[in-house]
């Protein structure tokens, strides 16, 4: 059973207040967020359709925040329910005044919410947990360059539409060109005009 282009049907079963939060759905909460049948949830897990994993030694489903969005988009059902809240942007640098000046002009606008990160090992133990929409990310790190960091986030498919943003005043465009080949989606030079920049940031997490 579908409803019109291809979607499941629809309930009256509305959304809880902010799923914007939550990483992991049980099938009877993907139903509300989806506005569709748990029975609808559960044949789209067993077919495949909607991916997941069952709790071990048990019959319940579980099912990933990033599988509960692709099946969403795939099957043109709104997103809003689950990724309405403030945008999360994460500052990975080791320069103390670069993240205290990304703080001051991102933390001005209300609908951000910004965390920062030193190395590169704390930027990948950061967007596990914190999520980002948007990482803006310096090149040259203290462990390992941003170019690795961008490439391990690249191949995770849960973190596939976070906005990788480069900002580095030391390469050249040989080395921006393959910094956009590793999966980054935009490269700022230092030193960067503000306005311009804010801009750039706002598009991005429009997109």
């Amino acid at each position: 059973m579908s409803g019109q282009n291809g979607t499941p049907p629809t309930t009256d079963a509305g959304p809880p207040t902010n799923w914007a939060d939550k990483r992991i759905f049980t099938t009877g909460e993907a139903a509300e967020v989806c506005k569709v049948s748990q029975q609808t949830i559960i044949r789209c897990f067993d077919s495949g359709r909607l991916g997941g994993f069952r709790v071990p030694g048990s019959k319940f489903r579980r099912i990933p925040r990033a599988d509960l969005i692709k099946f969403m988009r795939d099957n043109e059902i709104p997103t809003s329910n689950i990724e309405n809240g403030p945008k999360r942007v994460l500052i990975v640098d080791d320069d103390p005044a670069i993240v205290e000046m990304f703080k001051d002009l991102l933390g001005k606008d209300h609908g951000l919410e910004v965390r920062s990160a030193g190395t590169g090992y704390d930027a990948g133990l950061l967007t596990e947990s914190f999520r980002p929409h948007l990482i803006i990310l310096d090149y040259m790190l203290p462990d390992i360059n941003g170019n690795i960091v961008c490439q391990r986030l690249r191949e995770r498919e849960e973190f596939r539409d976070t906005k990788i943003v480069f900002v580095s005043g030391v390469v050249d465009q040989k080395e921006i060109d393959l910094l956009k080949s590793a999966g980054a989606d935009d490269f700022i030079r230092k030193p960067f005009d503000v306005t311009q920049l804010m801009s750039r940031v706002r598009q991005m997490l429009a997109a």
